[in-house]
C-alpha cells in the first residue's frame, strides 16, 4: 500500500477580527459578471442554479484566471500571492487570506477572465447530471480533477474537484492509493457511534482515525471524515435530503458548505477538539458567551481542506476566562442548551452527528423555494448586509427513553420535562440558510446566543404544550 502524501504547510491568519472585504468582492463580481456575458452556458447554468436551487454562481467559483493586468486591483483590495499553490505553468496564484472569496490565477490571454472554474463535490457527478459526456481530467479520487464545460468568445468554464489539495495539477494515484482512500472512508462510516458507550466511542473513534492517518495522511482523512459525517447527518434530516436532491439535479453536491457545526458535553468537548487537532485543524476564533447565554464555542478551521468547525459547549460564567478548548470542564449541576441537546440525542461526534451544517445560500431565494417543497424557515437570527443566517424548522427527533430518566434521575430536568421529551421528542438538526457578502468570514456572538436560546428543548417543550 502507498505511503501518504506529505501534508501541505499551510497557516491560518493569526488575527480573527474579519474585516469586511467589499472592495475585494466587488472587483471579483465584475470579472465574473463580464465573464457570463461572454459565456451563454455559463450564464444559463447560473440561472438555473438560482432558480433551481436557491444558490449564487458566486459561491460555487473555485478560482478565476485573470490578466497579469489585474494584479495591482488585486493586491490595492487585499488580495496576496499564494506561493505554495502548485500551477501547471508556474502562474501565480493571488487569495484574499481574510475573506470568503474565490481565488486568482494570472495568466496572459485575449480575454480576462479567460476561465471560471466552479467547484461541484464530484465532476463526475455534474458532467453526469448536465448529460455532458466528457471525461475529466486525473483519476476519480485523486486530489484534483478538472474537465473543460464550456468555451465561447475566449471565456472557458471549467469544473473541478479537490480532495485535500490546493494546487491545480492533476497527478496519479500511487498503487494502492485508490483502494486506501475507500477504505478510509469505509471505516469513518462504520465507526462505532450510537450502541457504545461514549468515553468508549471517543476511544474508538480516535483508533480508528489513527489508522486511517497511516493509510492516507491527515490531510485526505479530513476530507473523508466530513463526507461521511455530511451523509450521516443527510439521513437525519429531511430538509437536508430536500436540498441536496435539489443540488444533485444539477451535480453539484454539498459543494457550497460554509461550516458544519458540533454540540458536545462539557466532559467529551476536549476528545473532539483533541481529534480536529489530529485531522490538522488550526483554532480561529473562540467563543466566551458563558455569562450572556451558557454557552461557549471554539471555530476551527483546516487550511488545506477549507473545513471550518463550529464546536458547542455549556459554559458557565466563571469559565469565561479558561482556554475550555484544552481544559477538561467539569460536570455541571445544571444543564444550558447544548448540554440538554446531548443529553436527550448524544454526541454531535457519535450517536447525534451534526447539529446542522451551514451552506451559502441566496438568502431570500433558498427560503421561498423550501418553503413551497414544504420546510420552512425560522426567523433569521443574523439580518446583516454582510450576514444572513436562519434555520430550517428542526427535524423532531424520538428521545430515548433512558436517556431522559437518567437526566431526571440526576435532577437535570423536571419529571414533567422528562415525560414531555419522551411522549413528544424534541428539535434534534436543521440545515442552515447562510448569505455572506463582503467576503465576510466570521460569525455574530450575539446573534448565535439569539438561536441557542431560541432551539432550547425545554422551550420547545412548553410551546408544545401551549399549542395542545
Amino acid at each position: 500500500m502507498s505511503k501518504p502524501s506529505k501534508t501541505a504547510k499551510v497557516s491560518m491568519p493569526a488575527n480573527f477580527d474579519w474585516p469586511l472585504a467589499y472592495e475585494a468582492e466587488n472587483l471579483i463580481r465584475e470579472r465574473l459578471d463580464a465573464f457570463l456575458k461572454m459565456n451563454s452556458f455559463a450564464a444559463q447554468l447560473a440561472a438555473r442554479m438560482h432558480a433551481e436551487t436557491g444558490t449564487d454562481f458566486f459561491e460555487w467559483v473555485d478560482h478565476l484566471v485573470l490578466s497579469p493586468d489585474d494584479e495591482t486591483a488585486l493586491v490595492q483590495t487585499g488580495f496576496i500571492h499564494d506561493p505554495t499553490a502548485e500551477t501547471p505553468r508556474g502562474e501565480a496564484v493571488l487569495e484574499h487570506p481574510r475573506a470568503t472569496l474565490p481565488r486568482v490565477l494570472l495568466r496572459k490571454a485575449k480575454q480576462s477572465p479567460s476561465v471560471v472554474a466552479i467547484k461541484p463535490e464530484f465532476v463526475a457527478d455534474f458532467v453526469a447530471a448536465l448529460d455532458l459526456a466528457i471525461e475529466p481530467e486525473g483519476l476519480p479520487r485523486s486530489r484534483y480533477r478538472r474537465v473543460v464545460i464550456a468555451e465561447e468568445n475566449g471565456a472557458r468554464l471549467e469544473a473541478v474537484e479537490r480532495r485535500a489539495y490546493r494546487g491545480f495539477v492533476p497527478a496519479p494515484l500511487k498503487r494502492g492509493e485508490t483502494e486506501a482512500i475507500a477504505k478510509a472512508k469505509e471505516l469513518f462510516a462504520i465507526r462505532p457511534r450510537r450502541e457504545v458507550e461514549e468515553a468508549e466511542g471517543c476511544r474508538a473513534a480516535t483508533r480508528t482515525l489513527n489508522q486511517v492517518l497511516k493509510m492516507v495522511g491527515r490531510d485526505v482523512a479530513c476530507h473523508l471524515f466530513f463526507e461521511v459525517e455530511r451523509e450521516y447527518w443527510e439521513r437525519r434530516n429531511r430538509a437536508a435530503r430536500l436540498q441536496k436532491f435539489r443540488q444533485d439535479q444539477l451535480g453539484l453536491g454539498w459543494g457550497n458548505h460554509d461550516h458544519h457545526t458540533f454540540r458536545c458535553s462539557r466532559e467529551h468537548f476536549a476528545d473532539l477538539i483533541q481529534f480536529l487537532d489530529k485531522l490538522g485543524f488550526q483554532k480561529r476564533e473562540r467563543f466566551y458567551a458563558g455569562a450572556e447565554a451558557g454557552w461557549g464555542a471554539q471555530v476551527s478551521e483546516q487550511p488545506v481542506t477549507g473545513i471550518v468547525i463550529f464546536a458547542d459547549v455549556d459554559l458557565t460564567p466563571e469559565e469565561t476566562a479558561i482556554d475550555f478548548s484544552v481544559k477538561r470542564l467539569p460536570p455541571s449541576t445544571k444543564l444550558g442548551t447544548v448540554g440538554l441537546w446531548v443529553g436527550l440525542h448524544g454526541e454531535s461526534f457519535l450517536a447525534a452527528g451534526m447539529h446542522h451544517l451551514e451552506a451559502r445560500f441566496d438568502f431570500n431565494s433558498v427560503r421561498d423555494q423550501l418553503q413551497e417543497q414544504g420546510v420552512n424557515t425560522m426567523n433569521p437570527f443574523s439580518d446583516f448586509a454582510f450576514l444572513r443566517q436562519a434555520f430550517t424548522e428542526g427535524e423532531r427527533w424520538a428521545v430515548n427513553p433512558k436517556r431522559a430518566e437518567r437526566l431526571a434521575a440526576s435532577g437535570l430536568i423536571t419529571r414533567e420535562q422528562c415525560d414531555q421529551f419522551i411522549r413528544g421528542g424534541t428539535i434534534g438538526s436543521h440545515l442552515e440558510n447562510l448569505q455572506r457578502h463582503g467576503g465576510f468570514k466570521g460569525f455574530n456572538q450575539k446573534a448565535v446566543s439569539a438561536i441557542i436560546s431560541a432551539t432550547d428543548p425545554r422551550k420547545q417543550a412548553a410551546m408544545h404544550r401551549a399549542a395542545a
